[in-house]
């Protein structure tokens, strides 16, 4: 049987016209977000198991917060928000405060517990912190300082993208005084609970202990993506 083309081409053209097409929909950019807190296996005796397990306990609630709080702020009142009594900005003090809680907890615990601690002279991570401030045991004694600096926070080194070089941060609490653009390379916890149970008062002692155990493994590849940034921002 031969089929009539122009019949049935006039035959899909009906069907079509008959068959809706449904709305097109435009995808949503949803304020809600939800993070995995990860289960850290810190191998050190600088710290006690029972300071681990503690500080993995803090990590846990930081992130159950972050999540409600994500959350919340997806139904916020954004009409009524104001610098002096809004709900809305209530929540994003909270979403700042518990997610570099989370991260920052999670950079600390990736970044200790090397028993083995060993950098290179001639790895990235060496060459870059002897680069900028000099040699790089001028680049440990600001680190020393800037822990012993902190008011219940935190002493990160971190690429700054603004002045291109790195530099240390004193950190208080957990979102005080901390600069834009910067990538964090190395973390150290100097809140008092992390080492009061094990060193007391004395925190010069607990530093050390961390640096001591650095994991150079982990920060020199956090110092390769920091170096990968840069590349692309410089452009």
């Amino acid at each position: 049987m031969k089929i009539n083309e122009k019949l049935l081409e006039r035959m899909v053209e009906e069907a079509l016209s008959e068959t809706p097409i449904p709305p097109r929909r435009e995808k949503r950019l949803e304020e809600a977000y939800v993070v995995q807190s990860k289960k850290f296996d810190v191998k050190t005796d600088s710290l006690s198991e029972k300071s681990r397990a503690a500080h993995q306990e803090l990590l846990d609630g930081y992130v159950k917060a972050l999540n409600e709080v994500s959350a919340q702020l997806d139904t916020a009142d954004r009409e009524g928000a104001n610098p002096n009594n809004s709900a809305f900005r209530n929540l994003k003090i909270d979403e700042a405060h518990n997610l570099n809680a989370a991260f920052l907890h999670g950079l600390f615990f990736d970044n200790i517990g090397s028993p083995s601690s060993r950098v290179t002279v001639d790895s990235l991570a060496y060459m870059r912190l002897a680069r900028d401030w000099g040699d790089f045991n001028k680049w440990q004694k600001d680190f020393i300082a800037c822990g012993m600096s902190a008011r219940n926070g935190w002493v990160v080194t971190c690429y700054s993208t603004f002045l291109k070089r790195y530099i240390n941060v004193v950190v208080d609490l957990h979102c005080l005084n901390v600069p834009f653009g910067c990538i964090p390379i190395i973390v150290v916890d100097c809140w008092e609970h992390t080492y009061y149970h094990d060193y007391l008062k004395d925190r010069k002692s607990y530093i050390y202990a961390m640096m001591r155990e650095l994991n150079w493994g982990k920060i020199e590849e956090r110092v390769e993506k920091a170096e990968r940034i840069a590349k692309v921002v410089m452009q």
